[in-house]
């Protein structure tokens, strides 16, 4: 594989990487059938996607995709902290 095809595959990774996110965190916010259990299934599934990806990036996953994702969850379930919840 060349560089250009090498390039190519990572920017159609970060693309679905992309509408990964965004589409389950536009399900966490606005389906109102979720419960709470299935929410943080949903999170953990995008983790494992993610990573399959990107193997090497779990610590970018940690730090700028969970924290957005959790807030989410934490605004529609009221709930202050995830800690401790699974």
């Amino acid at each position: 594989m060349d560089r250009e095809d090498a390039l190519r595959e990572e920017q159609h990774r970060i693309r679905r990487l992309r509408l990964l996110v965004d589409v389950t965190a536009q399900i966490l916010a606005e389906d109102d059938t979720l419960q709470l259990c299935e929410a943080l299934r949903l999170v953990d599934a995008a983790r494992q996607t993610a990573l399959r990806l990107f193997p090497d990036k779990q610590d970018t996953f940690e730090i700028v995709i969970r924290p957005r994702l959790e807030r989410i969850v934490m605004d529609r379930f009221g709930i202050v902290s995830l800690v401790g919840v699974n």
